[in-house]
C-alpha cells in the first residue's frame, strides 16, 4: 500500500492516514517523544491534532512519523525559494520609472558615456544613483534573482487547523465516495480518484453515475489490460465515442474537431499575440486528432459496441448527434469489417440502421414542433426525456409561457436527479435578467460571457421576476417533497455556521488541485486580522530560464476608480509588492507577494480586491505553479535579510496549477472589504496581466455564486420538511454537519441524490 500516496489525499481531507485499526488504539497512553516532536511540527505548520489521532500515533514508527512529516513539508512548500526580488519589501524601495529608463539608456551607451555604477552578474549595468542594490536579491532592471534561502517563518497563525485520523476504511470510503458522487468531480478530486485507483481495485459494485468520472476509470481498466469489465459503464455510443475522444484530447465533453483545432488556433494567437503560435497550436491539435487505432483497440470497440444494451434503432438514434464523427470512426475502427465476423450480428444491425438513417431522432421531432409553435406536441415530447427539458426549460418558457411550461415540466421534476434542480434554481435569477451577463466555460478552460436571450425583451420586469419566482419555488417545493419522503429516526440536527458560506457544489467547479485547505467555489473566509498577504510561488524543478508569472491585485474604490497594484505599481492605497522576477533560479523557483493593509483599504473607501496571477512570458501558468494567500491575528514578518515572507502555518487558501492548463490568467479570489471576507472562487482568463481580468466578469462570477443556494440553506430545507430540530452543539445532535463533512463528495451527494 502506497502511505505517501494516502498521506497525501487524506491531508485534503483534514487528516492524517494511518494504516492501524481504531480498536486497537489506546485512549489511556501517554504520548511518545517523537510522537511530541511530530505534533510541534505540525504546529509549525498551521496544524493540531485531534484526540484520537495524538493517542493513535504512539502505534507508529518514528520512521512513519518522519515520512508523514516529510509530506506535510512537502505539500505546504516549506523547503521551496520564498525569497523575493526585494529584500524587507514591506518599505518601499523609492525606486521609480527614472530609474528603469536611465538604467536603459545606461546598458545602451555603456561606461564608455561616462556612466558609473555596479555590473550585475546578470551583465547589467546600475548606475549609481538609481536602484539602491543593497535591498535587491536580484537585478532590479530585469528581474533575474541572484539570492535564494530555504528559510521560511513558522508558527505565527493565530487560528491552528485540526488533522483528524484516516484509517484504511475512511480512504476507502472516499474512494468510494469519489466514485458514487452525483455531482461532477474538481481538479483536485479528480487528481485524488487518479491517485486512489492506483491503490484501491474497483468495486464491484461501484455505481458511477458521472459520465466523467466513468472516463477515468474506463482508462485505467484499459491501461490495465482489463477492458472487458470497462464495458459494463459504456452503457451507450456515446459512452464509447466519449472514452475515445477523451483518450485523445483529455476532454470529455465531445466537440468537433474543427471547432477545436480552430479554437486551440486562435487561443494561442491571443495569447502570443501577432505570432506563429497559434498555427502551431492548429498543428498540433490535428496531429493529435488524427484516427490511427492497432488492431487491438478496433477489436476492443468492436466488443464494446456488440455488447450494448440497447436495440440498433435506439442505437443509431444516440449516434446521429455526432454522425460526421462516427462515419470516420467507423472506418478508422474497421467496425465494418469486424460486423462481418461471427458473433458481431449486434454491431452489424447497428450499422445496417445507421448508414442505411432508418431511424428517427427525438430531437428532431422536438425542433419540428417547437418551429411549428405547438406548445403541446413539444412539451409532450420533452416530458419523455426529462433531463433534456430541464436543460430547456428557461428557453421554453419564454417561447411558451412560463405557466404551460412549468406545469407539464412540474408533472417530471420529481424524476429528476436533485443537483439538476438546484442548478435551476442557481441560475434562475441570472437568466431571466435582461441586463445580466452571464458565464460560460467549456471544456477549453477559458470562461465566455453569455448574452441575455433575445426574448426577453418581450416581457415587463415583473413578469420576469414572477419567472424566477416560480422556478424557485418549484424547486424548493420539490426538494421540500423529497426530504419529507425519507425515513429518519433522527429527531435532532447540527448545522455548522461555515456551512451558510459555502454554495452547493453544482457547476462550477475548479481545476486548479488544492493539496491543502481544500474549499469549495463560493466559500467565504473571514480575514483575522489586519492583513492579507497574497503570495505566488513557480519554477520548482525547473533549470534557470527567463519565466516571468505576476502576482497582482486589483483594488475597487468609489465612484469607479480603481488602483492596481502589480509589477509596473509596487505600492498603492492599501497594497504593497514585493518586486517583479521575471526568471527563476536553478530548480527552487522563486516567490512574489502583495500585501494589503484593512485599515487603508477601509480608509481609502475600498469596495473588494481581485487576486490574480498571470503568465506574462509563455503561453500558459506554469505547471506546479502555488498561488494563494496568508492570515493571522498577529503580525506577520517580513525577512529585513532576505524578504522572505511565507509562513505555512498562516496559509488560509492555497491552490496549485496542474499539467494541461491553459490558463493565460486566473482570478484566485476576492476580498470583500466591508465583510472583511475573501471568496474563493476562479475565473481562467486569456491575458498577460492583470487588464484582461474583466471587472464585469469577476462580477457576473460573484452575483452568480452569492446566488447559490448554499449548503446550511439547503440543511435548514431538510430540517424543516423532517421536523428536525437545529441545535447549537454538534455532540448533542442525531446528525452533524460540518465544513468536514462538507469536503466530502458522496457525503453532499447524499442529499442530492433524492
Amino acid at each position: 500500500m502506497n502511505n505517501k500516496t494516502l498521506t497525501k489525499v487524506a491531508l485534503r481531507y483534514r487528516a492524517v492516514f494511518l494504516d492501524i485499526n481504531r480498536e486497537d488504539i489506546d485512549m489511556r497512553s501517554e504520548a511518545t517523544a517523537p510522537v511530541m516532536a511530530f505534533v510541534t511540527r505540525l504546529k509549525e505548520n498551521g496544524f493540531y491534532v485531534s484526540e484520537q489521532l495524538l493517542h493513535a500515533l504512539n502505534a507508529v514508527s518514528a520512521d512513519r512519523l518522519a515520512e508523514i512529516t516529510e509530506c506535510i513539508n512537502d505539500v505546504m512548500g516549506v523547503k521551496l525559494n520564498w525569497a523575493p526580488l526585494v529584500k524587507g519589501w514591506n518599505v518601499p524601495t523609492g525606486e521609480t520609472l527614472a530609474d528603469h529608463i536611465i538604467t536603459w539608456i545606461a546598458n545602451i551607451f555603456g561606461k564608455e558615456a561616462g556612466f558609473k555604477g555596479t555590473t550585475l552578474p546578470c551583465s547589467h549595468l546600475i548606475p549609481e544613483g538609481t536602484f539602491p542594490l543593497e535591498r535587491y536579491n536580484g537585478c532590479p532592471f530585469c528581474g533575474t534573482p541572484f539570492q535564494t534561502t530555504d528559510f521560511v517563518y513558522k508558527g505565527q497563525a493565530s487560528k491552528l487547523k485540526e488533522l483528524r485520523l484516516f484509517t484504511v476504511s475512511d480512504m476507502k470510503n472516499v474512494f468510494e465516495s469519489l466514485l458514487a458522487s452525483v455531482t461532477p468531480l474538481d481538479g483536485t478530486q479528480k487528481d485524488s480518484l487518479e491517485q486512489l485507483l492506483q491503490v484501491f481495485p474497483l468495486p464491484e459494485d461501484a455505481n458511477i453515475t458521472m459520465k466523467e468520472t466513468a472516463m477515468l476509470v474506463v482508462k485505467l481498466l484499459v491501461g490495465k489490460g482489463r477492458a472487458d469489465e470497462a464495458s459494463k459503464l459504456l452503457k451507450t455510443p456515446t459512452d464509447i465515442l466519449r472514452y475515445l475522444w477523451y483518450e485523445k484530447t483529455g476532454y470529455v465533453q465531445i466537440i468537433e474537431p474543427k471547432t477545436l483545432v480552430t479554437h486551440a488556433r486562435k487561443l494561442y494567437n491571443h495569447m502570443w499575440g501577432p505570432l506563429d503560435r497559434g498555427m502551431d497550436a492548429a498543428k498540433d491539435m490535428k496531429k493529435k486528432l488524427m484516427l490511427k487505432y492497432d488492431r487491438r483497440v478496433c477489436l476492443r470497440v468492436a466488443l464494446w459496441m456488440n455488447a450494448l444494451p440497447m436495440t440498433a434503432r435506439q442505437a443509431a438514434e444516440n449516434m446521429n448527434p455526432k454522425r460526421g464523427m462516427w462515419v470516420r470512426m467507423i472506418r478508422a475502427l474497421r467496425l465494418g469489417e469486424y460486423s462481418r465476423k461471427n458473433g458481431f450480428d449486434h454491431l452489424a444491425e447497428i450499422l445496417d440502421v445507421f448508414y442505411k438513417q432508418d431511424y428517427t431522432t427525438w430531437q428532431g421531432r422536438v425542433d419540428k414542433a417547437r418551429l411549428e409553435n405547438n406548445a403541446e406536441k413539444t412539451m409532450a415530447l420533452l416530458k419523455e426525456r426529462p433531463g433534456l427539458f430541464a436543460r430547456c426549460l428557461f428557453a421554453s418558457m419564454l417561447r411558451f409561457g412560463s405557466d404551460k411550461v412549468l406545469t407539464a415540466f412540474g408533472e417530471v421534476a420529481d424524476k429528476l436527479p436533485a443537483r439538476l434542480l438546484l442548478s435551476l434554481g442557481n441560475a434562475a435569477e441570472a437568466y431571466f435578467d435582461p441586463k445580466a451577463t452571464r458565464l460560460a466555460r467549456p471544456i477549453t478552460g477559458v470562461t465566455h460571457k453569455i448574452e441575455p436571450n433575445k426574448l426577453l425583451v418581450l416581457y415587463d420586469e415583473d413578469s420576469l421576476k414572477s419567472m424566477v419566482g416560480a422556478v424557485n419555488s418549484l424547486y424548493k417545493t420539490s426538494m421540500s417533497r423529497r426530504f419529507a419522503a425519507q425515513q429518519m429516526e433522527s429527531k435532532t440536527i447540527f448545522i455548522e455556521s461555515s456551512l451558510y458560506n459555502i454554495p452547493v457544489s453544482v457547476g462550477d467547479r475548479s481545476s486548479t488541485i488544492q493539496d491543502v485547505s481544500c474549499a469549495l467555489m463560493g466559500t467565504r473566509f473571514p480575514v483575522e486580522g489586519d492583513a492579507v498577504r497574497l503570495f505566488l510561488q513557480w519554477g520548482k524543478g525547473l533549470h534557470a530560464q527567463h519565466l516571468d508569472m505576476d502576482l497582482s491585485a486589483r483594488i475597487a474604490l468609489p465612484e469607479g476608480k480603481i488602483e492596481e497594484c502589480a509589477y509596473y505599481n509596487l505600492t498603492c492605497a492599501g497594497a504593497k509588492h514585493s518586486g517583479d522576477i521575471r526568471s527563476v533560479p536553478e530548480m527552487v523557483g522563486t516567490a512574489e507577494y502583495i500585501e494589503l493593509s484593512i485599515p487603508e483599504l477601509e480608509k481609502a473607501g475600498a469596495t473588494y480586491v481581485t487576486f490574480t496571477c498571470n503568465a506574462y512570458s509563455t503561453g500558459a501558468l506554469s505547471p506546479n505553479l502555488v498561488v494563494g494567500w496568508m492570515d493571522s491575528a498577529y503580525p506577520m514578518k517580513v525577512s529585513e535579510n532576505k524578504g522572505v515572507a511565507y509562513d505555512p502555518s498562516c496559509v488560509q487558501h492555497m491552490v496549485r496549477i496542474s499539467e494541461g492548463n491553459l490558463s493565460k490568467g486566473l482570478v484566485f479570489g476576492v476580498l470583500d472589504v466591508p465583510k472583511c471576507e475573501i471568496i474563493w472562487l476562479e475565473m481562467p482568463f486569456t491575458a498577460q496581466t492583470l487588464h484582461g481580468a474583466d471587472s464585469s466578469s469577476v462580477e457576473a462570477l460573484l452575483r452568480k455564486l452569492e446566488a447559490k443556494l448554499s449548503l446550511g440553506q439547503l440543511l435548514a430545507m431538510k430540517a424543516e420538511a423532517q421536523h428536525l430540530e437545529i441545535v447549537e452543539n454538534a455532540d448533542e445532535a442525531d446528525e452533524a454537519y460540518t465544513y468536514e463533512w462538507a469536503l466530502n463528495p458522496a457525503e453532499v451527494s447524499r442529499l442530492l441524490y433524492l
